[in-house]
């Protein structure tokens, strides 16, 4: 099928494989992205798979595991800094502005629209046409909704379907890795280092620099801390600013309280490794991530299709986010060229769907000890109580990217 024209609502990673998929199957393609600024200084770090770079050729972009740091194994550190447990899993870790930049640069730059906020949809059986804050109406034969896990599309489509809160947050941070310590930079810089202080995780892992890619001495090192908080009380406060303002779910890094940061930043002395509280206490800046998850019932309404986080949203604990946007993307496009598009619609909306419920279970299955912390211990299941380290370092990630299989590690 060609000759069309999709709107694509969301210029993040899984909008970008979208367009370049349908751009080459023929397609005209318009991609409306809400932020009027570049996206790329937003990513942290990402895991890395075969298929990703594959999908990435392609398109006609070389980006192949060289431009990533490698990973010799997982460790498990203790209160004093000690290994207490290690796995031999080699990976590749990359950053999520190295898929994202490419991908927006080869974009011819008439398909972008920036500052372009999605605020209504009207559909029928001949097209669709998007509405926007400015007024600005535009038709087209296809709609495609990648604008992430708060979706307005997806509100638009399906209202019954909203994100569910995890029961705990992720506080984010970013390095230079010429600010780690010799001796520290030693013991964990290449590996996958995770901490388990009672009833919260905390996972650091190198990430490639700037435009320095994997140069030595260049990269960046990023660590999460996951900790629980109740959604009633805990969450707005966290969400709340200096004047008292609250931002929902979410808050900007410029505007989270200095006395937050600060508490974090003591809680690592009391509870981290020293490598992993020196990591956080020498962080500039903070993110705070509330963690929740998505299923939706279907992705697709009429000629109207879910992408990416838009459509299910797992926990980072699968650390697949980028690959699954990229796979839906692969999955869409490639129905779309084999059959007309109320069949090609029908046929990604079986194939996603099975993946995506697969996938968001198994996030909350690693994160269900997180979860569980703001029961009494009393009400906690067997598999909520648990958090073996060896069971934590073997089953963190996804490193199967089917629905049998995820259904299979079950």
């Amino acid at each position: 099928m060609s000759g069309k024209r999709a709107l694509v609502i969301g210029g993040s990673v899984g909008g970008l494989f979208a367009a370049h998929l349908l751009l080459g199957a023929g397609w005209e393609v318009d991609v409306f992205e809400r932020s009027a600024e570049d996206l790329a200084g937003r990513g942290s770090g990402i895991g890395t798979r075969g298929a990703l770079f594959t999908l990435l050729r392609r398109i006609g972009i070389e980006l192949d595991p060289s431009a990533g740091v490698h990973i010799k194994s997982r460790i498990c550190l203790d209160r004093s800094g000690a290994v207490t447990h290690e796995l031999a899993v080699p990976a590749v870790n990359s950053a999520w502005d190295r898929v994202y930049r490419p991908l927006k640069d080869r974009l011819p730059p008439a398909s972008y629209h920036a500052g372009a906020r999605f605020e209504r949809l009207e559909t029928d059986a001949h097209g669709v046409a998007a509405g926007f804050a400015d007024g600005t109406r535009v038709e087209g034969d296809l709609l495609i909704g990648a604008d992430g896990i708060h979706s307005t599309v997806r509100q638009n489509v399906l209202p019954e379907a909203p994100p569910r809160y995890a029961g705990y947050v992720a506080w984010r941070g970013i390095l230079d890795e010429a600010d780690l310590p010799p001796d520290i930079h030693a013991a964990v810089f290449n590996r996958f280092t995770f901490g388990l202080p009672e009833g919260e995780l905390i996972i650091a892992l190198p990430m490639p620099g700037g435009e320095a890619y994997a140069r030595p001495g260049e990269r960046r090192y990023h660590w999460v801390w996951f900790r629980p908080i109740d959604e009633a009380k805990g969450l707005p406060d966290l969400c709340t600013d200096a004047t008292g303002q609250c931002h929902g779910t979410s808050i900007p890094p410029p505007l989270i309280r200095p006395e937050l940061v600060a508490e974090v930043k003591a809680h690592a002395e009391d509870v981290l490794a020293p490598q992993l509280a020196f990591a956080v206490a020498r962080t500039r800046k903070l993110l705070l991530q509330p963690i929740f998850d998505l299923i939706s019932p279907r992705i697709v309404v009429g000629r109207v299709a879910l992408l990416g986080d838009a459509a299910f949203a797992a926990r980072p604990h699968v650390g697949a986010g980028v690959t699954k946007a990229a796979l839906d993307a692969l999955s869409l496009a490639d129905a779309l060229a084999e059959a007309e598009l109320e069949p090609a619609l029908a046929r990604y909306d079986r194939e996603r769907c099975a993946f995506g419920n697969a996938l968001v279970v198994r996030g909350r299955r690693l994160g269900a000890h997180l979860e569980a912390q703001l029961k009494p211990p009393e009400a906690r299941s067997p598999e909520e109580r648990a958090h073996d380290p060896v069971a934590v370092l073997r089953d963190y990630g996804a490193a199967v990217l089917t629905a049998e299989e995820l259904g299979s590690a079950e």
